[in-house]
């Protein structure tokens, strides 16, 4: 049995909702919610070079990726890009990137899917190439952003030693961002990292319907 008192009931039920309340209040609750924005944007006062990881089994961790990698190249930074395991690709992404060539190496190190190359060795050896590759660009103060594309995927198999990337990213630059995508990411990393996002998947069309990757969405 509910004990409180029915007034503040029928308010709670009432003003909650932005659909509810009536002009007035609707004005009063934004007004006080940019007070509170206000608030925490004069606290955040620090800047420093991000550790961010995209994770998990949902779609749009290297698109999400791929965002910042736009937004940092527009505002005329340099940036890197490692693709790890699936660089046997040559996505559209590569292409449309190719037009910032003073501002961008990347470099596509990977041989396609584990199941493709069916050489746990070999493996091994392409993604050590990559990483020592990654970290001429991750010490380099030059480069405003290196993105470590399927980097996760590499730690999750053992190809790559998680302490040897933990502690490369601890000797970047103070305001290089790396961002790691890639399912799997070890917890060590999370722990280690800035921002971490966990992309959940809900549905798949291949999963759900046989549908195959389709240019301008998959690649």
């Amino acid at each position: 049995m509910d004990n409180r008192d029915p007034t503040l009931i029928k308010k709670s039920m009432t003003c909650n909702t932005p659909t509810q309340l009536t002009p007035e209040q609707y004005k009063q609750k934004m007004q006080r919610r940019k007070e509170v924005q206000t608030e925490r944007l004069a606290r955040a006062s620090q800047k420093k070079g991000l550790i961010i990881v995209h994770t998990g089994n949902g779609k749009g961790k290297t698109t999400a990726a791929l965002g910042m990698v736009l937004r940092s190249l527009g505002h005329g930074f340099r940036v890197a890009i490692i693709q790890f395991i699936k660089g046997a690709w040559e996505p559209a992404e590569k292409a449309v990137l190719g037009q910032w060539k003073n501002q961008l190496e990347f470099h596509a190190l990977g041989e396609g899917f584990t199941w493709e190359t069916q050489d746990r060795d070999r493996d091994i050896a392409t993604s050590s190439a990559a990483w020592s590759k990654a970290l001429t660009y991750i010490y380099n103060p030059e480069y405003h952003l290196v993105l470590l594309d399927e980097v996760n995927v590499a730690l999750k198999l053992g190809y790559l030693n998680l302490d040897h990337v933990l502690t490369g990213l601890e000797q970047k630059p103070a305001d290089t961002h790396v961002i790691l995508t890639g399912r799997g990411a070890p917890q060590g990393l999370i722990e280690k990292a800035d921002l971490v996002t966990e992309m959940t998947l809900v549905k798949h069309p291949f999963k759900q319907q046989g549908v195959k990757a389709q240019p301008g969405i998959e690649f």
